[in-house]
Order: C-alpha cells, then sequence, then structure tokens
C-alpha cells in the first residue's frame, strides 16, 4: 500500500474542526508521524467570511510554519483532495519542512510532504495578518465555520483568488 506523507497546519490538525475528517478511517488510513515546521518562510493567514486559514503560494514571505505531519494511503489523499477543492481551489504541492521530535526541538531530518496551498491568490491577503501557527480558538478571535454551518450557495473562492 502506497503512503503519502502529509503536512497539515490548519483545521486539519488536532484539536481543531476538521480533525475527525483526516482521522475518519471510512475515507482512508492516517497516521501522526510528528510535528513539523517549514524550512522556509510562508504567509499562513485567516481570511474569507468563514475565517478560513490559508497557506498562500508565496514561499520566503510570512513565518516559518508549524504544522503536523501525517502519513496518508491513497484513499484518504483522494478524499482530501475532494474536501480541499484540489487543484480547483488549493493547489497540492511538495515543500520541505523539518521534523520536530519528542521534546518539541527541530530534528536535523527534512522531509517533502504535500501539503494545501493556496496559489492564484488576491495580492490584497498579503496585508492580512500572518501567523506561524493555527488554532481556530486562537486569541485572534476568528473562529473557523464549519462548512456544515456556511451558505450553501456562497463560494469562498470569491475571497480570496482571481476569478
Amino acid at each position: 500500500m502506497k503512503l503519502s506523507l502529509l503536512f497539515v497546519y490548519g483545521t486539519l490538525k488536532r484539536n481543531q474542526p476538521n480533525y475527525r475528517l483526516l482521522m475518519d478511517k471510512e475515507s482512508g488510513e492516517t497516521t501522526f508521524v510528528s510535528n513539523a515546521r517549514t524550512v522556509q518562510k510562508w504567509p499562513l493567514i485567516i481570511a474569507s467570511k468563514y475565517n478560513i486559514p490559508y497557506l498562500l503560494n508565496k514561499r520566503g514571505f510570512g513565518n516559518q510554519i508549524f504544522g503536523e505531519l501525517y502519513y496518508v494511503n491513497e484513499r484518504k489523499l483522494n478524499f482530501l483532495d475532494e474536501f480541499e477543492k484540489c487543484p480547483q481551489y488549493y493547489d497540492r504541492l511538495q515543500i520541505p519542512v523539518y521534523q520536530m521530535n519528542e521534546n518539541e526541538n527541530t530534528c536535523n531530518t527534512t522531509l517533502n510532504p504535500w501539503v494545501y496551498i493556496l496559489s492564484d491568490f488576491k495580492e490584497s491577503l498579503l496585508e492580512h495578518k500572518m501567523y506561524e501557527s493555527y488554532d481556530s480558538r486562537g486569541s485572534h478571535g476568528l473562529r473557523y465555520v464549519k462548512r456544515e454551518d456556511q451558505h450553501e450557495n456562497y463560494s469562498t473562492i470569491c475571497d480570496v483568488k482571481y476569478t
């Protein structure tokens, strides 16, 4: 069985609103590997009417991003592509990350997991506050609105991408 390494930085992380989707066995297999931090800086923002975390495809800008690494099987990766509307909304790219050890210190191990990233974004998004770590219940006060609570006829793509 082929496994892919995935870096998650937003609502799919542990203790976040969509973690249950990542771990749901009906949509595929998922195994936690470790915490991780991006090698390069990237802009991580919270935007749209529904306070969605976005990693913008602008390498070298923003912060090194803290997230989590998971092994996922092909079925789970296909499920997540559909959930993240990849490639219509997000792109799935490989970026280098440092694996973190149990003491939360960066290891020398560099891995190249897949990550969902927003390309072709509105330049005005670069004016948003940039974070190094995401928490839906963070002090920013911008709680994520779950998909089931979002208006079915409203697409957030118009908030963040050129259409």
